[in-house]
């Protein structure tokens, strides 16, 4: 055990020897009351904060409803955070009036911990979405921050880690120890998961931005949670002593395993910033991809995601989308046109029927009246006259079968009511000769 193990064991057993005398002291009355005070005060501080919260009206401001988020962020730390002010105040002013105050300085590491595994948590909620693994980086954090609090107390905390130091090996002239490795993955860790958490706000604040593009919005994003994570390894990795120029080994085998293997996803990556970019293809497009037809539900860098009427959802790689045809029903426009084909026997007044027809398409309210629907004649089929009528939605998410059921369920009522028929294929079979021709035989 080193000089300094052996002072940090002896601080750790001096405070805990200190907790131990002031019990029997009278002194410790006026600790147990600033720490009372200091946790009430806390509490009150952080009610009064989410009753605040509270308050702001449901249907606010985007910019309202950003401040209401914030402030309910905070207020998840706010108590330990308060606590733990106060207490520090109310020890300073203790020490004017007794020189020991071992409860207080007890009580520090504990809200210490508790507000770093608030903090921890209100990162995670914010950095990634709900899940299992979610809640299980929850627990492990949690624990982690309470065994080296149980290690710190003890006074085991400063052996281990001159055991995790003297377990080293060589990189060139780069000394790495198993410490620095732990140390390396922690500031790597809290680093990108503060990087990820920033890039989320920034993200939300660029997607409330209406004045900028969809594509241009997206964009912006993408590459800002790019942008910052790089920054947080390359910020962390200095931070506890590792020599960046390391990963320089690793580099070229990254840059070999993306020209051999990983070139298909470097080139969906590439493929997905240029579909963000040239603004061909944008979330809530409706679009057709090799036979798929649905509205764009999510357009990342690697994928777009594609909805279709059924509720089924196509993952296509971007790579895929910028090679082939991409048919696009809302690109310039929303509006497209709806075709209900039927067909009508020849004793039927056409002119009435179109009419019918059209009238029916007008009384839907989902129809547009510009472009007004028109009823055409098609052709004369062999079992009777082929009509169609053309009519103009601008709603095309909403679907197009419901809208056809809803047409000609309308034109199946008027065309009874009016005495118009709708045949069904008829066949005339004639037999020459008497049918004697097979009795010959």
């Amino acid at each position: 055990m080193n000089t300094e193990s052996k002072q940090a064991e002896v601080e750790i057993h001096r405070l805990l020897a200190d907790l131990a005398n002031d019990i029997h002291n009278i002194n410790v009355l006026w600790e147990v009351f600033a720490l009372l005070v200091g946790l009430a005060l806390a509490w009150w501080v952080a009610r009064v904060v989410r009753s605040r919260i509270e308050a702001y009206p449901e249907h606010a401001p985007d910019h309202t409803v950003a401040v209401k988020l914030g402030l309910r962020g905070v207020s998840r730390v706010l108590f330990p955070l308060c606590a733990l002010i106060l207490v520090a105040i109310a020890r300073a002013l203790l020490r004017y009036r007794q020189p020991e105050v071992a409860l207080l300085n007890a009580a520090m590491p504990l809200l210490s911990s508790l507000l770093l595994v608030r903090v921890a948590m209100y990162v995670l909620h914010h950095a990634f979405a709900p899940s299992s693994v979610l809640r299980t980086w929850e627990r492990t954090i949690t624990w982690a921050v309470w065994i080296g609090l149980a290690l710190y107390l003890t006074g085991a905390l400063t052996e281990l880690l001159a055991l995790l130091d003297g377990i080293a090996f060589h990189i060139g002239k780069q000394r790495i120890s198993v410490l620095t490795v732990v140390q390396g993955i922690a500031s790597v860790a809290i680093t990108v998961l503060i990087a990820l958490w920033a890039s989320k706000l920034l993200e939300a604040r660029l997607m409330a931005a209406r004045a900028l593009d969809l594509n241009l919005r997206v964009v912006l994003s993408k590459l800002m949670k790019t942008v910052l994570v790089l920054l947080a390894v390359l910020v962390a990795l200095p931070a506890v002593g590792i020599d960046v120029t390391v990963l320089s080994v690793f580099s070229g085998a990254i840059g070999v395993g993306i020209g051999f293997g990983l070139q298909k996803i470097a080139a969906n990556y590439l493929s997905g910033f240029a579909l963000l970019l040239d603004r061909s293809v944008s979330l809530g497009a409706l679009v057709t991809i090799d036979g798929y037809y649905g509205e764009v539900t999510r357009l990342t860098a690697r994928y777009l995601v594609l909805k279709g009427q059924d509720g089924t959802e196509a993952i296509i790689p971007n790579e895929h989308v910028i090679t082939s045809i991409v048919i696009n029903h809302s690109y310039t426009d929303r509006r497209v046109r709806v075709d209900v084909p039927i067909q009508v026997s020849y004793q039927t007044d056409v002119d009435l029927a179109l009419k019918i027809m059209e009238e029916a398409a007008r009384a839907h309210p989902r129809v547009l009246t510009d472009p007004a629907p028109l009823a055409m004649l098609k052709a004369f089929a062999d079992s009777g006259i082929d009509l169609e009528l053309y009519a103009w939605i601008k709603d095309p998410e909403a679907g197009k079968g419901n809208l056809r059921s809803d047409l000609n369920r309308a034109l199946w009522k008027s065309f009874a009511a009016n005495g118009i028929t709708i045949p069904f294929p008829q066949r005339e079979i004639r037999i020459v000769d008497g049918g004697n021709a097979g009795l010959d035989a």
